[in-house]
C-alpha cells in the first residue's frame, strides 16, 4: 500500500443518498468499477439512474465528454445485497451519521471482505478510532470525509485513528488526489480539521448578533464585502441549515468536554426550536418565502469628504487606504509621529480613525486619552474592499464620527455602524480562527500546509487562517485575542501556544 489504488479496482459505496451518490459519481468518473448498495429496496438502483443522467447533462453542457459520460456511467452497478461488494478493494460508508450504524455496518462488512479490504468512513465528525474498535482488523479503517456536493467540491479529510495503518492512510491520500481531489491528513478529534477549525465563524457571528452589534444581513455584508469570504456567516448558516451546524457545534463540544471555545449560541438553539432552520424551512435568520425581500445591509448616509487627511505613523495593513484617497482626489498628508496609536491613525478634523485592536473603542478611548476615536474593522485587501465596519467610542462627537465616516466614504468605501463591540466583526473572527488553527497544528491533528489547505477547499476561505494570520502579524493576532479575553473574561479567548512561541521566534505560522 502506499499509492493509489489501481484502476480496476472496485470501490463499492454503503448508502445511496445524495453523498453516497456523489462518491460513486467521483470513482466511477476517476475510472473506477463502482458497486453501490443501499439498505432501502430499489435505492440503489434509482441513485444509478440519477448519477447517469448526472453525467450526460454535464457532457451535453461540455463539462466532460460523451464518450467519458458514457464509460463512467457503464462502471456504476446497484447491488443488490451487501455481499456483492465482497470483491471491493475500498468500501467506503455514507450511511446515516450514528456511530452505532456505521459500527454495526463496519462489522458486517469484515466478514464480507478481503482482510487487505480498506474500509473507509466518510463520517464528518465522529470518532474514526470509536468506529473502528472491537474490529479484527481495525488497521485497515480510515476516514475519507468528502465534502457535498462530492463531484463538486475538492477537498477529502484523509482521517487517522489511532489504530489506522499509516500506509492505509497513504492509499486513501494518494487515490483521492488521484481522482482529481486535494487531500489532507487529520487525526481523529472532534471535527477533524474543517468542522473544527470553522467554529469562530459561526460562533463570533452569533455572538455579535447576540450583543446587538448590528443585524445579520449588515454583518454577512461586512465579513463579504470587507473580509472577502465567500458567504456572510448568517446567509452560510441558513444554507446549511441550523439544526446541522447548531448539531455540528454541540458535538464538538460534548466531545472536548465542554471547552467553552465552542460553546453553542443559545439564539442558535431558539431558533432550532422553532423550527427555523433556514432555507430548507423558508426561515432561519433570513426569509425565504415566496415575494421574501433580500434582506439590505445597513450602510451609513454619505458625510461630507474631507479636503485632507494627515495619516499619523505607519498604516501598515490599511497603508493601501492612502492610494484610495490620492486617486479620489484627497490630499494625504504625514506625519510619521503617533505615540498613541503605534499601528497608526488617522487624524482627522474632530479626533483620530484607528484600526481595531481587539479592544472596544471607549476602552481604547479612556486609555489613550483620545475621547473623540473612531475605529475600523480589518479587511482582506484595504485596496479593494467595498465595505468596512466602524464603531465609535462613548462621548465621541457627532463631529468626529461624520468625519470619519466621510473620510472612508472618500476613499470608496460603504461603511456599516457596529454598537461599540469588542474587536468589531472581520478581525475578532480572523484572529480566532487563526488561533483554532494554530492549536489544531500545536496538537498534532494536522500540519499547517493542511490547515489552510483545507480550510480554502472546504469551505472557500479566501485565505488559510494561518498565512492569514502571517498576513496581519501573529502578535496583532495574539492582542486582539488577548483583548478579547481581557473583555469577556472567557477561556474562550485564550492564545494558542503556537502563536505565542512564533511572536517570540518572528517564524511564519504557516511555514
Amino acid at each position: 500500500m502506499g499509492g493509489p489504488l489501481p484502476r480496476d479496482a472496485t470501490v463499492a459505496v454503503i448508502g445511496a443518498g445524495a453523498m453516497g451518490s456523489g462518491i460513486a459519481q467521483v470513482a466511477a468518473q476517476a475510472g473506477h468499477p463502482v458497486q453501490l448498495f443501499d439498505a432501502r429496496i430499489g435505492a440503489a438502483e434509482e441513485a444509478r439512474q440519477t448519477i447517469c443522467a448526472t453525467l450526460d447533462s454535464l457532457a451535453a453542457k461540455g463539462k466532460i465528454s460523451i464518450d467519458g459520460a458514457r464509460r463512467a456511467s457503464s462502471r456504476i452497478a446497484a447491488a443488490n445485497v451487501l455481499a456483492d461488494c465482497a470483491g471491493a478493494q475500498l468500501v467506503i460508508e455514507a450511511i446515516v451519521e450514528d456511530p452505532e450504524a456505521k459500527r454495526s455496518l463496519l462489522r458486517e462488512l469484515e466478514v464480507i471482505v478481503a482482510p487487505e479490504t480498506i474500509l473507509a468512513s466518510n463520517t464528518s465528525s465522529l470518532s474514526i478510532t470509536a468506529l473502528a474498535a472491537g474490529l479484527e482488523y481495525p488497521q485497515r479503517v480510515v476516514g475519507m470525509h468528502f465534502f457535498n456536493p462530492a463531484p463538486v467540491l475538492p477537498l477529502v479529510e484523509v482521517v487517522s485513528g489511532l489504530a489506522t495503518n499509516r500506509a492505509v492512510a497513504e492509499t486513501i491520500y494518494a487515490s483521492a488526489k488521484a481522482w482529481g481531489k486535494f487531500p489532507v491528513h487529520a487525526l481523529s478529534t472532534p471535527g477533524f480539521i474543517v468542522n473544527r477549525c470553522a467554529r469562530p465563524f459561526y460562533g463570533e457571528a452569533l455572538r455579535l448578533l447576540n450583543e446587538r452589534a448590528a443585524d445579520a444581513a449588515t454583518l454577512d455584508a461586512v465579513m463579504r464585502e470587507g473580509a472577502g469570504f465567500r458567504m456572510g456567516p448568517f446567509e452560510l448558516m441558513d444554507l446549511i441549515g441550523l439544526d446541522v451546524n447548531f448539531a455540528v457545534t454541540r458535538s464538538v463540544w460534548d466531545a472536548c468536554f465542554h471547552d467553552p471555545r465552542y460553546t453553542p449560541s443559545v439564539l442558535q438553539r431558539e431558533l432550532v426550536a422553532a423550527g427555523f432552520l433556514g432555507r430548507k424551512s423558508g426561515r432561519g435568520f433570513f426569509s425565504y418565502g415566496a415575494g421574501a425581500a433580500k434582506p439590505q445591509p445597513s450602510t451609513l448616509p454619505p458625510q461630507s469628504r474631507p479636503a485632507a487627511v494627515r495619516v499619523c505613523g505607519d498604516l501598515g495593513l490599511a497603508a493601501a487606504l492612502v492610494d484610495r484617497w490620492k486617486r479620489n482626489g484627497v490630499t494625504v498628508n504625514r506625519d510619521r509621529a503617533c505615540d498613541a496609536f503605534p499601528d497608526g491613525a488617522i487624524s482627522l478634523d474632530g479626533g483620530p480613525l484607528a484600526l481595531t485592536d481587539g479592544r472596544t473603542a471607549t476602552v481604547r478611548a479612556s486609555e489613550t486619552g483620545e475621547r473623540d476615536l473612531v475605529v475600523f474593522d480589518l479587511a482582506l485587501d484595504y485596496s479593494t474592499c467595498a465595505r468596512l465596519a466602524v464603531a465609535r467610542a462613548d462621548g465621541c462627537s457627532e463631529r468626529a464620527w461624520h468625519a470619519a465616516v466621510g473620510a472612508l466614504q472618500a476613499a470608496g468605501i460603504a461603511v456599516s455602524a457596529l454598537d461599540d463591540v469588542a474587536g468589531l466583526a472581520a478581525m475578532r473572527t480572523v484572529a480566532m480562527l487563526a488561533n483554532e488553527a494554530a492549536d489544531a497544528v500545536t496538537q498534532g491533528i494536522a500540519t499547517a500546509h493542511d490547515v489552510d489547505l483545507a480550510m480554502q477547499k472546504g469551505v472557500s476561505y479566501p485565505l488559510g487562517p494561518l498565512a492569514w494570520a502571517d498576513r496581519i502579524g501573529a502578535a496583532r493576532v495574539r492582542d486582539v485575542v488577548m483583548n478579547l479575553r481581557a473583555h469577556y473574561g472567557e477561556d474562550r479567548y485564550r492564545v494558542s501556544p503556537l502563536i505565542t512561541r512564533r511572536c517570540a521566534s518572528g517564524r511564519p505560522l504557516a511555514e
